[in-house]
């Protein structure tokens, strides 16, 4: 039904393209965007007077990874296609939608489909399907935006990346000059009990992902609260401060007292920013998860996680290169770390390990602005068991590429 939809629109807009100037509608390059406008913050192509606006993006990897010393080769990988529409229903409506492919149709998700009203400034409603604004990467999660091929793991696997919900709530900021103070607050559909009932067997956020059925009513009944506040200097960057929490279990059923209710937080802290001369580029995250795990679960289902990750871009060379005019060439670098169950064991007191350490060096081309971007990356990953044996160690190559169309 999504698939209908969308390739009929597309053909509609490609239909009515006949005859009629296309016109590029460039990203926000005032200086004073913020991750909470990246849905909007991006090239749309407008056709005609058609009052709606397309536009998308593809990513691909190749990769030659081995474990341990075993590898299984190399293999290619289509990671996603992400297709997105826009109008303005009114000067102060906007209507947004974003469908992902991933791995060649593998998986489609709705991650994002929502009306917004703008009334002022500082007050603004969104409905619909709305990107919980937790950290900065589950809204401002775009490949070609980045460096490295694969997502971080605190982003996409500690906390889920593209994370999504029904609901609605407010937004708003207000500018001054260089700064801009902005904050978002949202009702929504939340998690349920497969953070903890899943086939990782751990606590593991992203798996309620899999239920399809949050967009359709509540697990039970309680709403998912997301919060965040973010300032932003022109010159300096930006930091933002967001939280997320609420009930997963179901603990009633027909009146009937199942459980207590068992709630799940999380806080997260996320900045960018630019340092003068150099103009090294700096984006990091860290979050912090508290679930309600009950008793009768074993001590490999943790109750606190946190990690996060640190990525550097250094630009070494600007100008006409390979026959475009305006390429950058970059150098990147990505450290990344996540404990999944911060603690210690009940029985002996030893730390619990279940934890994971990371980095990717990177060198990535971008041949015009920052629509398009070629990158080829080395990764390290070790990997430590709950028990705190030897770690497993995985490391290989990527190269990829992911582009805005």
């Amino acid at each position: 039904m999504i698939k209908s939809i969308f390739l009929t629109v597309l053909l509609a807009g490609f239909w009515g393209a006949s005859g009629r100037a296309q016109t590029r509608i460039p990203a926000d390059s005032s200086g004073l965007a913020l991750n909470m406008d990246a849905a909007y913050n991006r090239p749309f192509l407008q056709i005609g007077k058609i009052p709606v606006a397309l536009g998308g993006y593809a990513e691909m990897k190749a990769a030659f990874n081995q474990t341990d010393g075993i590898s299984e080769g190399f293999s290619f990988q289509m990671q996603r296609l992400t297709l997105f529409v826009s109008s303005s229903i009114h000067p102060k409506i906007k209507f947004l939608a974003e469908i992902e492919f991933e791995e060649g149709a593998k998986a489609i998700n709705l991650e994002f489909a929502s009306i917004d009203t703008r009334f002022h400034p500082l007050f603004n409603l969104r409905g619909g399907i709305i990107m919980n604004p937790i950290g900065a990467f589950n809204q401002n999660h775009d490949g070609p935006k980045w460096e490295f091929n694969d997502r971080p793991i605190a982003a996409a696997q500690m906390l889920p990346a593209t994370w999504s919900n029904v609901g609605m709530g407010l937004f708003g900021k207000h500018v001054c000059q260089n700064w801009v103070l902005a904050y978002e607050a949202y009702l929504t559909n939340g998690f349920d009990d497969q953070i903890i009932a899943n086939a990782e067997n751990k606590t593991f956020l992203p798996a309620a992902k899999i239920n399809s059925d949050r967009f359709g009513e509540s697990f039970n009944g309680k709403p998912l609260m997301t919060a965040k506040i973010a300032v932003r200097n022109r010159k300096i960057g930006e930091i933002g401060l967001s939280y997320m929490g609420g009930v997963f279990n179901k603990f009633e059923e027909d009146r009937l007292r199942l459980d207590k209710k068992r709630r799940v937080h999380v806080w997260a802290v996320d900045f960018n920013a630019t340092l003068p001369g150099l103009k090294t580029v700096l984006t990091g995250e860290w979050a912090w998860v508290q679930a309600d795990v009950p008793e009768s679960y074993s001590q490999q289902f943790g109750n606190r996680q946190h990690g996060g990750f640190l990525d550097l871009v250094q630009p070494i060379c600007r100008g006409r290169m390979l026959g475009f005019d305006k390429a950058v060439l970059n150098l990147a670098l990505r450290l990344e770390y996540v404990d999944w169950n911060a603690g210690r064991f009940r029985e002996t007191g030893g730390n619990i390990g279940d934890e994971v350490f990371a980095f990717a060096p990177a060198i990535s081309f971008r041949p015009s602005a920052a629509q398009t971007v070629f990158r080829f990356n080395y990764r390290y990953i070790r990997q430590r068991d709950l028990l705190g044996n030897p770690p497993a160690r995985t490391a290989g190559f990527q190269m990829g590429m992911a582009s805005y169309f």
